[in-house]
This record gives structure tokens, C-alpha cells and sequence, in this order.
């Protein structure tokens, strides 16, 4: 194991319309896809992608989706360690003008503890809050062992607070700052005050605000891609916090704003396509990518 991933299994469904029926009404939509979802899972997923294979901590139903899952999984060689629950997540997804509608549907009454794993090896957790306990349990396990553990924040969830005094590496979302009512600055201050090395709001394409070890405040902007371009924004954060994740492993000597930029031209791969799992780059993709924009570390 070289990293472990731990979050909430969606199949996400993910489709094109420029009008949404109401009523007793039918509408055919442009184009769809089905992949995996979930903030840490398409995560994994994307850190699997670029050539280093995570161990997964999901929720797992024994149902067709679940089962889909599990080959899903098994494409990419991700060990899943499956916590059962009764029935399958979904989400609905509809892209729009570089935004997105989202439907979910969830289960996530556990109906096991979390699994107890080896972590021998590990370098690596990534949580994004799902399986608060499974979450907070390793966080503290791995900030004891000196293993990097970092957090998607992608809304506020019942241990956010109690979790992030466990997390070198915190990268929320705008939504999060919306739900705490904090200005992005303030955002950050939070962050610095329970302790996190790195901390960082990702604000689509106002780009990324964040410090460094020193504290230090800047803005990484976002690749100025031409609107049009823009097909599907779901799960871009989600590829982001992936790429790090490979990065930091791949190039541990690398200065955090390097994996940050390695993980922007990620993100800026994936909201070119439509679905999580066409979305999920490889090295050559963020290679061109980034001589495209003519990147400048």
C-alpha cells in the first residue's frame, strides 16, 4: 500500500440537455456517461489512472451497481475494501455553462465498522469527510506515524472540525467557505488555526487560493480555457486532489505548488470531458496539456 483512500462509492450519472422536463412531460438528452463517483473514490481512481494504484476504503452494496463497481475497481487493479451498505449510491448530473446540477441519492448507514488495515508502507491518506469515523480514525493513525494526510473538502460534514486538527494537506471548496460563512481569506485562517500545513480553496475558474509551509498567501490561476471547451465540471476537484496525491508520491522532493500545477492541468484535462472515468487523464494528457497553455511553474 502506498496510499489509502477513504470516501462514499456514487455511480454517477451524468448526461446533456438543454432542457429539463417537468411534469408529465419527456425530453431526450444530447449525450451521457456512467462511471464511478464520490469526492475520495474518483480520487483514487484518478491517482490509479496516473500510475500509482491506492488502497480504497468505499461503500460497497451487494446490488448490480455494486457490483459494478467492484469491476470497475478491478479494471483500474484498486484493492477495494468494501463497508457494506443495503443499497448502491447514485448521483445525477447535469452540466450546464461550467456549472453543474446534482441529484444524489445515498446510503450511508454502515452496516459494519470500518475496516482495520495494515498500514505498512502507506505514504499517503486522502479522506474527504464520508465515514467519519473510518475518516477520523485514520487520520489520527497516520499523523502518528508521520504519514501526509490530506483533505478534499467539498462541503461541511459532522467531524470537519475535529478532523482537520489530523490534516497536513486541506484543499476545500468554495461551498465550504458558503456553509461557514467565512470569506476565502478567512477560509484560510481557519485552516492555519487547526493546524494544517498546507491549506487551500479551489475556486474554479478564479483558480486556486492558498499558503504554503511558511504561511505564505497566493493565487495559482486557473488555465484560461476557452468556454466553450468547458463540457463537464463534475469531478474536476475530485481528479485535482488526485493528481497531488500522485504526484507528492511520484516526486516527494517537488515543492507543493508543483503538484499543485501538475493537478491543475489535470483538472483542466477532465472538465473537457463528459463523465468521471473519460475525464481521468494520463501523464501524456497532462504533458500536453500543459505545453497547450504553456505552463510556468
Amino acid at each position: 500500500m502506498q496510499a489509502l483512500f477513504i470516501g462514499q462509492t456514487y455511480i454517477d450519472v451524468v448526461f446533456i440537455t438543454d432542457h429539463m422536463p417537468t411534469g408529465d412531460e419527456k425530453h431526450v438528452a444530447s449525450d451521457y456517461a456512467v462511471s464511478f463517483g464520490g469526492n475520495a473514490v474518483t480520487a483514487a481512481f484518478c491517482c490509479a489512472k496516473l500510475g500509482i494504484v491506492p488502497d480504497l476504503i468505499a461503500t460497497a452494496a451487494n446490488d448490480w451497481l455494486g457490483r459494478m463497481f467492484q469491476d470497475m475497481c478491478a479494471k483500474y487493479a484498486i484493492s477495494l475494501h468494501g463497508r457494506k451498505v443495503n443499497q448502491s449510491s447514485l448521483s445525477f448530473i447535469m452540466p450546464k455553462d461550467g456549472k453543474r446540477a446534482i441529484v444524489r441519492c445515498r446510503d450511508d448507514e454502515h452496516i459494519h465498522p470500518f475496516p482495520m488495515l495494515n498500514l505498512g508502507g502507506c505514504r499517503v491518506l486522502h479522506v474527504d469527510g464520508h465515514q467519519p469515523d473510518a475518516a477520523l480514525h485514520y487520520a489520527k493513525v497516520c499523523r502518528e506515524a508521520g504519514i501526509l494526510t490530506s483533505l478534499d473538502g467539498g462541503g461541511l460534514r459532522t467531524n470537519t472540525h475535529e478532523l482537520l486538527e489530523y490534516i497536513d494537506v486541506a484543499i476545500v471548496a468554495e461551498r465550504l467557505c458558503e456553509q461557514m460563512d467565512l470569506t476565502p481569506e478567512k477560509m484560510l485562517d481557519y485552516l492555519k488555526s487547526r493546524g494544517c500545513k498546507i491549506g487551500g480553496i479551489t475556486m474554479g475558474e478564479k483558480g486556486l487560493l492558498w499558503y504554503d509551509e511558511t504561511g505564505t498567501v497566493q493565487v495559482m490561476p486557473a488555465m484560461p480555457i476557452p468556454r466553450e471547451r468547458v463540457i463537464d465540471t463534475n469531478g474536476a476537484g475530485d481528479v485535482f486532489h488526485g493528481a497531488y496525491v500522485y504526484s507528492y508520491l511520484a516526486h516527494p522532493g517537488k515543492s507543493w505548488r508543483e503538484h499543485f500545477d501538475f493537478a491543475r492541468a489535470a483538472s483542466t484535462f477532465k472538465i473537457q470531458r463528459l463523465g468521471n472515468e473519460a475525464g481521468l487523464p494520463t501523464l501524456v494528457d497532462i504533458a500536453k496539456v500543459r505545453h497547450e497553455f504553456e505552463v510556468r511553474v
